[in-house]
C-alpha cells in the first residue's frame, strides 16, 4: 500500500488515497497485448487507521468506455472526481464512511466492458478475484457481500450489472449510472460508422487502430468504429489472435448479422435480468438512473430494465434528471450515500 498524502492534499481531501499495482493473472497473455498489471487506486476516509481494530463497507467504481483508473482521480475546474465527492459526502456527513476503489478496465480498444473474453482477457475475474483479493488483504475492509457494492457510469453501469449477475455473492447493491442496456435499440445506429469506416480500411482492424491510435483528434465517426470494435472483442470474440473478432454486420451490404448480434444480445442486461431473478433478488438495493436526453437512448434502456425488475418482483430505486450522458459525476452523489447505507458497518 503506498498512501499518496501529497496528491490527497493537492486534491483537497481531508482523506487519504492509496496508489497499488495488481499484477493480474487473468489479464496474462491477452491478444491485445495489455498489460496485466494494472493500478488499483482506494479513497480512505478520514480517521482510516491502518492498524486499528474498525472495519469499512467498500464501494467499487468501474469507469465508463475510453475511460481509465487515472482518468478518475484527474482533477479539473469547477467539476469533482469521484474521490473529492466521496470525500465531501464523508466531511458532512452526508454518508457512512466507506473505502472507494478504482478499477482500471483499460484495453488498446477503449475498454473491457468488464467481462470475461478469450480475445481481451478474463476482466469480470479480474475484479473479483484480483482487485478484490489485493484490497481485502490490503486494507481493513469488510470482506464478504455485505460489505461491498458496485457502481459505474456508462460501460462503468454495465459492469456494475454484469457483475452482480455473473457473479452472485460478490456484492450487495449496484448502482448505474446510464448504463449499457437494451442493444437492440441504442448499438445500431454505429453500425454504419463501423462498416464504411472498415471499408475504408479494406477491413483490416489493426491498421485501422494503429491510425486511430496515432491520431491527435479523431473524427466522431472513427470513434464510433473503435468503441464497436471494443464491444465485438469483448461480446464476440472468435479466438485469442490479434483482432480474431466477429463484428455484426455483414461486409458487403452493412446489413446486421444477426446471429452475431445476438452474442451482444445475450450480454444485454435488460435480456439477463429474466434469468437472474433469484441473484437479482438477493441485492440490497438496485439503483438505476439516466438523463432524459441521453444521446444513446440510454434513458429508455434503464425505463426497460426497471420495468423487467418489477416483473420479477425485485425492488429498483430508478432516477431520471435534466441532461445527456455527458459530465454527470455529480450523480454521484446519489448513489454513493444510498449504496454505503445498505452495507454492513463495524
Amino acid at each position: 500500500m503506498h498512501v499518496q498524502h501529497d496528491y490527497a492534499r493537492l486534491l483537497g481531501l481531508a482523506g487519504n488515497l492509496a496508489f497499488d499495482f495488481v499484477e493480474s493473472p487473468a489479464l496474462v497473455g491477452n491478444a491485445l497485448g495489455d498489460s496485466p498489471t494494472r493500478p488499483v487506486i482506494t479513497y480512505l476516509p478520514p480517521g482510516y487507521d491502518p492498524n486499528g481494530s474498525r472495519q469499512y463497507p467498500v464501494l467499487y467504481c468501474l469507469h465508463g468506455y475510453s475511460g481509465s483508473a487515472a482518468a478518475l482521480v484527474g482533477a479539473s475546474a469547477w467539476n469533482l472526481n469521484v474521490m473529492q465527492r466521496i470525500d465531501r459526502l464523508i466531511t458532512r456527513k452526508a454518508m457512512p464512511e466507506a473505502l472507494l476503489v478504482i478499477v482500471d478496465g483499460w484495453t488498446r480498444l477503449g475498454g473491457s466492458q468488464y467481462v470475461d473474453s478469450i480475445h481481451n482477457g478474463a476482466y469480470a475475474t479480474y475484479v473479483v478475484r484480483d482487485v478484490i483479493g489485493h484490497v481485502d488483504a490490503s486494507f481493513r475492509t469488510i470482506a464478504h457481500a455485505g460489505g461491498r457494492a458496485v457502481f459505474g457510469k456508462s460501460s462503468g453501469g454495465f459492469g456494475a450489472m454484469h457483475l452482480v449477475m455473473e457473479h452472485p455473492g460478490v456484492f450487495s447493491a449496484f448502482a448505474s449510472h446510464s448504463g449499457d442496456s437494451y442493444f437492440r435499440y441504442n448499438h445500431p445506429p454505429a453500425f454504419a460508422h463501423l462498416h464504411r469506416t472498415l471499408e475504408r480500411w479494406q477491413w483490416d482492424m489493426a491498421a485501422f487502430v494503429d491510425s486511430y491510435t496515432g491520431k491527435a483528434k479523431p473524427t466522431a465517426a472513427e470513434f464510433s468504429t473503435i468503441e464497436m470494435l471494443g464491444y465485438a472483442s469483448a461480446y464476440s470474440p472468435l479466438s485469442a489472435k490479434p483482432f480474431d473478432i466477429a463484428l455484426p454486420i455483414d461486409r458487403a451490404t452493412g446489413e446486421v448479422d444477426e446471429a452475431i448480434f445476438a452474442r451482444w444480445v445475450a450480454f444485454d442486461p435488460l435480456e439477463r435480468v429474466a434469468g437472474k431473478a433469484s441473484e437479482l433478488a438477493a441485492l440490497r438495493l438496485r439503483y438505476l438512473d439516466c438523463g432524459r436526453r441521453d444521446e444513446y437512448g440510454l434513458d429508455i434502456g434503464a425505463r426497460a430494465v426497471k420495468r423487467r425488475l418489477i416483473e420479477l418482483g425485485c425492488e429498483v430505486q430508478h432516477e431520471e434528471f435534466d441532461d445527456d450522458h455527458r459530465n454527470i459525476g455529480y450523480r454521484y452523489e446519489v448513489s454513493l450515500p444510498l449504496l454505503t447505507n445498505v452495507l454492513d458497518h463495524t
